[in-house]
């Protein structure tokens, strides 16, 4: 393949998903140091993307305003949008795309870019058709972001010092050194968009008392808009947690965890932060299990297998979730002490 000019990076969603595929810029940058590279996202991600130096321009696909247009029937509205963002796209003159997403949602973007190149991963949803080279995902990897590592293996990029960059701009930084200027503090990240991925409520309570009595720092609960009645409920059994769950905005909330000395989440885009950001850390996972190699000392999955082990999006416990139970308070005090040695 030439040199490309100008490449189109698209992984649309998810924040977690947006974080493990964030070594993949840096990489790029190396191999193709003159190439403009182009990320397109929705809008939920896109801050963890704007502040980056090695991205030339982020394309914003708002489909949660698209969705709104299209219950409200205004189809020609919509249309317009579309054909615009496709022009938007066609003018950009891209020489590659990689669909990092490997949906249907985000092929269509890819094909529609007119790049003679488009590498897809995983490619499914019959997205295929719009590639010119599919990559597998290597699924049996333990490594954290594994499928874009066997990418970039695969497109011949420099694979030193492949790790998860974001960037945060100097308020970001800012508005966590508030909280830094007090001294140490611990974070808790209980919240994600499966019931069956979250850890008892009834145990982060107890968990935040320990690591404020054992560890002598205050204890951060993070999480976003949508988290705010149960961050409640877990702030009532403990009003020492400081909660600011829905208070701080996405950046805001990833410069939290960057100047915090312990991190303790579930399977959810901000633990995955901590990892990025060599914070000690240690991720409790249950239905899923998308790595075990943290490729970090000072990072652990905890992670008790059953025999119906990963469900994913199918539990077959009927809301019992005893693989999330099997992990307990004891069991992290005991992690918290290695991770942060």
């Amino acid at each position: 393949m030439p040199q490309p000019k100008n490449i189109l990076i698209i992984r649309l969603s998810a924040i977690g998903d947006v974080v493990f595929s964030s070594p993949l810029i840096k990489a790029l940058r190396r191999r193709y140091p003159a190439a403009k590279i182009s990320w397109m996202v929705e809008p939920a991600a896109a801050p963890l993307l704007k502040n980056n130096p090695d991205i030339d321009e982020l394309i914003i696909w708002p489909k949660d305003e698209w969705k709104q247009l299209w219950k409200q029937r205004k189809y020609l509205t919509l249309l317009r949008a579309l054909g615009l963002l496709r022009k938007r796209l066609k003018e950009k003159q891209f020489d590659l795309a990689i669909d990092l997403q490997g949906l249907l949602k985000s092929g269509i973007w890819a094909l529609w870019s007119d790049a003679p190149v488009r590498i897809g991963l995983g490619s499914k949803e019959a997205s295929a058709r719009f590639m010119t080279q599919v990559i597998s995902r290597q699924g049996d990897d333990p490594r954290i972001g594994s499928e874009y590592y066997h990418l970039a293996q695969e497109m011949k990029l420099d694979l030193d010092d492949f790790a998860m960059d974001i960037a945060l701009s100097d308020e970001d930084e800012a508005y966590a050194a508030e909280f830094r200027e007090k001294g140490e503090y611990a974070v808790i990240c209980p919240f994600t968009t499966r019931p069956q991925k979250h850890w008892l409520a009834s145990r982060w309570s107890e968990l935040a008392q320990q690591i404020m009595a054992q560890r002598g720092v205050p204890v951060i609960m993070l999480g976003g808009p949508g988290d705010v009645a149960a961050a409640a409920d877990i702030q009532a059994e403990n009003d020492k947690i400081v909660n600011l769950v829905g208070k701080s905005s996405l950046t805001q909330t990833a410069a939290i965890i960057k100047q915090s000395a312990l991190l303790i989440g579930v399977d959810t885009g901000l633990t995955h932060m901590g990892i990025a950001f060599n914070v000690p850390t240690l991720a409790l996972f249950g239905s899923t299990c998308p790595y075990t190699d943290t490729t970090h000392e000072n990072a652990r999955v905890l992670y008790h297998k059953m025999e119906c082990s990963p469900c994913r999006r199918n539990p077959s416990c009927e809301g019992d979730f005893s693989c999330m139970k099997k992990i307990t308070v004891d069991e992290i005090m005991r992690n918290i002490r290695e991770v942060t040695l």
